[in-house]
């Protein structure tokens, strides 16, 4: 399943859908961060009327994979995130430490999984395609890290292979998984896609005004399709 140093391909037509292949790959919310440059707790402001912003995107992956699980801080009350009560959780003890810290609890809590790879998104991150995922879970092996990049910039979420939780569950920096990702250029498949939901997220909060937009008009898309 090797493929070669930095393999970049073109999304294309699928010869599976995410339904055929989602128990072989779960999905990983990163949302135990403390948001210091949005100034308040972005978790829980409101994407929709009735839908909080890492509800919306727990939902998104909830929609393209089996299994989700959402990593968060030890005191959070997962309904005060807007989490509906079914929602797997794992609880981050380290997480004030950085975000390499909250991914390494995630991956120590999948240590009895027999999924061959793990997505993992940000919290804040629910305009998404559902194409882009199944593109991307489609090309996950044991032995790869698959990613999105449009229009040339690397984007989420990261499908990392089973054969690199292990160092993942030992990240000890704020750096997240980009150590990980650097030391092992010859396992990386970059999947272009037509998709600027891969980039988009919450830094602040004048970016929420964007992802409401976008978040409606994939909505009005799908009712759409659904009504052809």
């Amino acid at each position: 399943m090797t493929m070669p140093e930095n393999t970049e391909i073109q999304a294309g037509r699928l010869g599976r859908n995410v339904a055929e292949t989602g128990d072989r790959v779960l999905a990983l919310v990163m949302a135990a961060g403390r948001a210091r440059r949005f100034g308040t707790d972005k978790r829980q402001e409101k994407l929709l009327q009735d839908c909080t912003l890492l509800a919306a995107t727990v939902q998104s992956m909830a929609a393209a994979f089996n299994s989700v699980r959402v990593v968060i801080r030890s005191d959070d009350d997962p309904a005060e995130l807007g989490l509906a009560s079914a929602t797997q959780v794992v609880c981050s003890p380290r997480a004030d430490q950085g975000l390499g810290f909250s991914i390494a609890d995630g991956f120590r809590a999948l240590y009895g999984s027999q999924a061959t790879a793990a997505a993992v998104l940000l919290g804040d991150m629910p305009c998404i395609e559902p194409e882009t995922f199944a593109m991307l879970v489609e090309q996950a092996a044991a032995d790869r890290i698959v990613r999105p990049e449009y229009q040339g910039k690397p984007g989420h979420p990261v499908i990392f292979g089973r054969n690199f939780w292990d160092e993942l569950a030992q990240l000890q920096d704020e750096e997240g998984a980009r150590s990980v990702i650097q030391r092992h250029p010859e396992a990386c498949m970059r999947i272009r896609v037509d998709d600027p939901g891969v980039l988009m997220d919450a830094d602040r909060p004048e970016d929420l005004q964007a992802l409401r937009e976008r978040h409606q008009s994939m909505r009005g898309a799908g009712n759409s399709a659904s009504d052809s």
